[in-house]
Order: structure tokens, then C-alpha cells, then sequence
């Protein structure tokens, strides 16, 4: 998302998430200021592209993130580290309830920390074994399509790779998904692959131009989409 009032009609739809992308290569890269108020069943997703630390827990602070999507090579001990680091900014010395304001305790703030969602891109296999390091860092992995830019390309890809998935962690299915891909969504539920599928991420499918996003195709494609629970 990027544009103010168009943050608000996508936001009126429900999604579970919304994503803001802060890689100033993109054409969808988010430079605003401010965030508009959002509902707050729906978690601002900060989108990175082998970003800098600090650079995201800025970002983080500045626009209240719920969730980090990570597009680039970041390592496992990077997923780590900004779990670590962010905890670590967020410890403060806090009054103790127990005392009579004087005595100091120190507490962290771990009730607004946020998920990590760790990007993989496919074509036509892939190598599960690349996962393993990231189970115990990441809350959710993202399957994108591979292609020249880190995300938004258009392109679906094989879904029937996500069959020899092995792990049990929740999963997004992304890239290239649009309108024309309903029957083969709906196909795709009713299959093994789709198990551990926890959500569907939409993009460029849906897109006017960069970041600005067709709000009458939205509502015809959860009208005609219904998720299994």
C-alpha cells in the first residue's frame, strides 16, 4: 500500500494484514510519514529488502509494525538478531507496582513484539532443506515467484511443488495472484499442498498502477473466494 486514501478503502475490505514497503528501489516504496488509523484486527506489515537493523526497528517504532516481511537473503541469525534487538530497545525501567514508586524494576516489553515472515522465491522446484534454519526464527514463511525484482512480478508459480513441503509452520501463497486464479485457488485448497496454507497474499494482479490498488476487484475476488477455517 502507498497511498493515503487508498490505505483506507483497501482497509474497509478486512484484510488480515496490509503491507507497506520500505526498499527505495520499489516503485510501491512507502515514504509517507504516517500510517493512517487502521482497524485494529488488520497488522501493518513493514516489507524489507536486506534492510539494516536499525533501519527496520526504526520503522517499526515509527509506524506501530505488527509483522516484518523480510524479501531479501536475510540469514537466520539476521530473523534472530532483530527479534533480539528489538526486545532489547524495548526494556525500560518501569515504577514496580509492589513499592511506593521508588524502587525501579526492569521489564520487557515482549506484549508488542511482532511477526517475522521469512520470503522464498520458486520457479519450478525447490529446495526444502533451505527452511530448516528458519523454523525456530520465523513466524510464518512466504512462497513468492522468482523473477527479476525481489516481489510484485505477476507471475504465479508451480503450486504443485508446495506438495513435498515438510514442514508443519504456516505458510503464505504469493506472486501473481489475481481474479483470472480463483478456480485454481479454490483446486488448490481442496489439495494436500494447501494444508499448511495460512494465507493468500495479493499484489501487482490487483494494481492500478504501484502501490495503488483496484478496490472493485478486491471486493469481487473475496466475494468469490471463500477461505477455508
Amino acid at each position: 500500500m502507498k497511498y493515503q486514501d487508498n490505505i483506507t478503502q483497501v482497509a474497509a475490505l478486512q484484510p488480515d494484514y496490509l503491507g507497506f514497503i520500505f526498499y527505495e528501489k520499489s516503485a510501491r516504496n512507502f515514504d509517507k510519514d504516517q500510517i493512517p488509523e487502521l482497524p485494529q484486527s488488520i497488522k501493518k506489515t513493514g516489507v524489507f529488502v536486506d534492510a539494516e537493523l536499525d533501519f527496520v526497528l526504526e520503522k517499526i517504532k515509527a509506524h506501530n509494525l505488527q509483522a516484518i516481511q523480510l524479501h531479501g537473503n536475510e540469514s537466520p541469525e539476521y530473523c534472530n538478531a532483530l527479534k533480539r534487538h528489538y526486545e532489547e530497545r524495548n526494556d525500560e525501567v518501569i515504577s514496580s507496582k509492589e513499592t511506593d514508586g521508588f524502587h525501579l524494576e526492569k521489564k520487557s516489553r515482549n506484549d508488542e513484539s511482532f511477526e517475522i515472515i521469512k520470503v522464498f522465491s520458486i520457479k519450478d522446484e525447490f529446495n526444502f532443506d533451505i527452511l530448516k534454519p528458519y523454523e525456530a526464527v520465523c513466524d510464518y514463511f512466504l512462497f513468492d515467484t522468482k523473477g527479476k525484482l525481489p516481489g510484485g512480478n505477476g507471475y504465479t508459480f508451480d503450486w504443485n511443488v508446495l506438495r513435498d513441503y515438510p514442514s508443519t509452520k504456516p505458510f503464505f501463497l504469493s506472486g501473481g495472484i489475481g481474479l483470472n486464479q480463483i478456480a485454481d485457488l479454490k483446486k488448490f485448497q481442496q489439495s494436500e499442498a494447501s494444508k499448511y496454507c495460512y494465507a493468500v497474499d495479493l499484489n501487482s494482479k490487483f494494481e492500478i498502477e504501484p502501490g495503488l490498488k483496484d478496490i472493485e476487484n478486491l471486493k469481487a475476488f473475496k466475494k468469490n473466494l471463500s477461505f477455508r477455517t
